[in-house]
């Protein structure tokens, strides 16, 4: 479940990384008559902005904390075999 999770958040921030804006900023030139968001849409944005925040922040912590295990078990059998 955690390679899931953390390959999931792996391919989010890849696919932000490599998108750009300069293209679609050239294609659609910002007029005074562009149309504005609804206030339903940009609260679900802000909803959907949020869910994902608290995904990418718990993936990490799940990351960090695998990371310390792994690196405490790894430090005792070093200590291990040193005393051998």
């Amino acid at each position: 479940m955690k390679k899931v999770v953390l390959s999931l958040a792996l391919v989010a921030m890849m696919s932000v990384s490599f998108v750009s804006c300069k293209d679609a900023a050239a294609e659609a030139p910002v007029t005074e008559e562009a149309p504005v968001m609804e206030e339903a849409a940009v609260e679900a944005v802000d909803t959907a902005a949020a869910v994902a925040t608290e995904a990418v922040d718990a993936a990490a912590a799940t990351a960090t904390d695998a990371a310390a295990t792994a690196v405490d078990a790894t430090a005792d059998a070093a200590k291990e075999a040193v005393k051998k």
